[in-house]
């Protein structure tokens, strides 16, 4: 990615009840246990395979944690500002949503929020609770600036009357 990149990373949602050192922990209860039915249990039970059972999905478990909360594969949660559209991505099961500048009939930046209102008279409110550092909600801003001035999209800002 070049060095002057429009992509605002995003945080992980942190909606969950427990937090992600919780969960790998009990993942890691999981294996822990699993494994030592495995080497104590030595064919004494019929249904020893359920113990390979539970370890595959307490590792599947582990790695869905780690996918989600983690960059394992680069970064998953973005907002892009490309030179035509507005892309959001939140996760990486999500779909991207794209919004082509010709679309756009105003942007307004709000605490927490961009809303995007487009011109067939659809507004989407993209989070921006996942904006973390005031290094990158300040980049955030200048993009959302220069997109739209760069468009001539109405901007209200009311962030910057605060």
């Amino acid at each position: 990615m070049p060095p002057a990149s429009t992509r605002i990373r995003l945080q992980p949602a942190n909606n969950s009840r427990i937090p992600f050192w919780g969960q790998l922990f009990i993942g890691g209860i999981w294996i822990a246990y699993t494994l030592s039915l495995i080497i104590t249990d030595s064919g004494v039970n019929d249904l020893h395979f359920l113990h390979y059972v539970f370890l595959a999905f307490s590792l599947v478990y582990v790695g869905y944690v780690l996918v989600h909360n983690a960059p394992v594969f680069g970064t998953q949660s973005y907002l892009e500002f490309t030179p035509a559209y507005i892309v959001h991505k939140d996760g990486l099961f999500r779909p991207k949503q794209a919004f082509p500048a010709e679309e756009i009939s105003a942007l307004e930046l709000v605490p927490q929020q961009l809303r995007v209102q487009l011109k067939e008279g659809g507004t989407y409110a993209l989070s921006l609770r996942q904006v973390k550092g005031t290094k990158r909600k300040r980049a955030l801003r200048e993009q959302i600036r220069s997109f739209s001035s760069k468009h001539n999209i109405p901007l209200r800002d009311t962030q910057a009357q605060a």
